[in-house]
């Protein structure tokens, strides 16, 4: 079969691989559809501790698909059936897992990180993913490039079940990327009463207009603090998404929330910049929440699954750009320029 595979930093290439052999309890899914995220970014440019040197990855954690062969002691899923999968294992006895929370378990496995992923005509979901129900089935009224994006916006919805927006709340997304546009959609569905998007990025705040975001701050132009306090009679965002790796919005978020508001820090910082210094006396006397959110459980994906099945968040319209598994370098190419939302493999 055909795969993308990773072999150290900066190196992608597609070539002829082995097609897997299933086992009794596991499923051959033929992939259909498989975005790139930024973590694939960051490992083609920087590497991931999980892969070791000298050793070789099929990278992709967004994908969807259809299953092709099952093994003879699988039951509960048909040959045939469209499916979208969850990207983390659990082991399945930890606290974590026990909760729920096997994006938490101190032993998961990443799919597309750990062990090979979607970027192949066929991907084998090992034992342990298929008991924990890692394949989650959708119908024939979605499409395969739609359920791909089950897994970032199952991330954003585990990011809103943190902070809980309420009608009427004030939100501040500070990122336009494809998640800024992802946690836009579902704050909207919440009810939030304004939304409002920042970004350094003109091009990104231009494109995620046709979102309809009630406010749109360059803060490569205006002042983030005021442009918050301007649009919110002095109050500060009920709840603030830090959908971006950048220190000084962490810091600054504490300032731009009300009070008894609610923050959500969702995106990681790169290693070196962790430790960011915050006036904890507003969170102190103002009553504010502080939530930090990664990845998402089962639950989260099925959720977000269900959103976009039910046409509630529109994910195809985020694909700004197709290309076929041999365009895997061109590809990665056009996803790291920023110039568009997300980068789809079409198989």
């Amino acid at each position: 079969m055909q795969a993308a595979v990773y072999s150290g930093i900066g190196s992608i290439e597609c070539r002829e691989v082995e097609k897997p052999v299933i086992g009794n309890n596991e499923a051959l899914i033929k992939v259909k559809a498989a975005a790139i995220c930024g973590t694939d970014l960051r490992i083609f440019k920087s590497g991931h501790f999980a892969i070791k040197e000298g050793e070789e990855r099929i990278m992709c954690h967004e994908f969807s698909g259809e299953i092709c062969e099952l093994g003879s002691d699988v039951k509960t899923y048909k040959t045939g059936m469209r499916v979208s999968v969850a990207s983390n294992v659990g082991c399945g006895v930890c606290r974590y897992c026990r909760m729920g929370s096997l994006h938490l378990c101190p032993e998961y496995i990443a799919l597309g990180i750990s062990i090979d992923g979607g970027f192949a005509q066929y991907f084998k979901l090992p034992q342990k993913a298929l008991l924990q129900g890692n394949m989650i089935p959708f119908d024939e009224g979605t499409s395969f490039e739609e359920a791909a994006l089950a897994e970032p916006l199952s991330c954003c919805y585990n990011a809103y079940k943190s902070v809980g927006t309420v009608p009427g709340d004030n939100v501040l997304i500070v990122g336009a990327g494809p998640m800024g546009v992802l946690h836009l959609q579902v704050n909207k569905l919440a009810g939030a009463g304004k939304i409002m998007m920042a970004d350094v990025s003109e091009p990104r705040l231009k494109l995620i207009e046709k979102y309809g975001p009630d406010v749109v701050i360059n803060t490569a132009k205006e002042d983030l603090i005021e442009a918050v306090m301007n649009n919110t009679g002095g109050k500060g965002a009920d709840v603030v998404i830090t959908a971006c790796p950048a220190p000084d919005i962490q810091q600054q978020s504490i300032e731009l929330t009300a009070k008894l508001g609610r923050i959500n820090l969702f995106g990681g910082l790169p290693k070196g910049k962790e430790y960011v210094p915050l006036n904890t006396n507003l969170i102190h006397y103002n009553g504010i929440i502080v939530t930090g959110t990664t990845g998402s459980s089962l639950a989260h994906h099925e959720a977000a699954l269900g959103l976009i099945t039910s046409k509630q968040v529109d994910t195809k319209s985020l694909i700004s750009k197709r290309f076929k598994l041999s365009q895997i370098k061109e590809a990665f190419e056009y996803a790291m320029s920023g110039e568009g939302m997300k980068t789809l493999i079409e198989f």
